[in-house]
């Protein structure tokens, strides 16, 4: 008796332990080949809760959300890169054979490091609005900075109220897309989100330039861009020079949130992107 009280312990240990070795939370749909969803800053994975209902009949879809993000808990000291390898590590325990990482603005930043530092983890990459260097958009010549401090951003956000912090959140969102019937929601996910997490991650990401790495991406990837960065074509193909071989594709309106202000086009080009052979 007191033998299998133990090994009952020890596996219930094992199976917290399992719970705990990612710091995301993970939901599964069914199907053969697996998409992967990575949300973008501060946002919840139910950013693609539509996105699921139209592909999880014939797609197994794995959603995470980033720890401190939309309520779910934090971790210390995160970073643009460990996410990246947690990620990474993730795709690899679990045995997920080459899934499609489907990432939306950050998160389509860490589909391009993912598919870029393992080039043989993935079979395809859809980035959803993103850039390899969201700063190279004003300074062309931008260059990070290896001893980048977050601190006084994370001193100014943390002494925030409540109340400045959803307003700032408002204003945000107000610019980032038309589905007003989303506005509450995505200002909710911000909300909610840790603050310290929301500052460091914030000041790593403005900090992050893969302008350079992507060039090891060897996986076909589809670049979904909002309407607004097709004013700026040049600047847009600088970027991704070193990714010569994605297919770009500029969303016909609507903001940043592509998927809910431009979904039957956005829809359709993941769809045909993740059927091709």
């Amino acid at each position: 008796m007191k033998k299998t009280i133990v090994t009952t312990f020890l596996l219930l240990l094992s199976i917290f332990a399992a719970a705990q070795e990612y710091p995301f939370s993970i939901k599964s749909g069914t199907g053969k080949q697996t998409l992967l969803f990575i949300p973008g800053f501060a946002s919840s994975g139910t950013v693609w809760n539509e996105t699921v209902a139209a592909l999880k009949k014939d797609y197994t879809c794995v959603v995470l959300t980033m720890p401190g993000f939309a309520g779910v808990a934090p971790e210390q000291n995160p970073t643009f890169e460990n996410w990246k390898a947690q990620i990474g590590r993730y795709i690899k325990n679990e045995k997920i054979e080459k899934p499609i990482v489907i990432g939306h603005s950050m998160g389509g930043a860490l589909a391009l490091a993912i598919a870029a530092d393992f080039p043989d983890l993935t079979r395809k990459i859809v980035v959803v609005d993103a850039l390899p260097c969201l700063m190279a958009l004003t300074n062309p010549n931008f260059q990070a900075n290896p001893n980048n401090d977050c601190t006084a951003m994370v001193q100014e956000l943390t002494s925030m109220t409540n109340e400045q912090f959803i307003q700032m959140q408002q204003v945000s969102i107000a610019s980032l897309t038309t589905e007003t019937s989303k506005f509450d929601e995505i200002v909710s996910w911000g909300v909610t989100s840790d603050r310290e997490t929301f500052a460091k991650i914030f000041c790593d990401f403005s900090n992050t330039d893969l302008r350079a790495r992507i060039k090891k991406i060897t996986v076909p990837t589809l670049l979904l861009l909002e309407p607004y960065f097709k004013n700026i074509a040049s600047a847009i193909q600088e970027q991704y020079k070193n990714l010569s071989h994605a297919q770009l594709r500029y969303a016909t309106k609507g903001l940043h949130f592509v998927m809910y202000d431009d979904r039957d086009w956005y829809i359709k080009e993941l769809t045909d992107f993740s059927k091709e052979q």
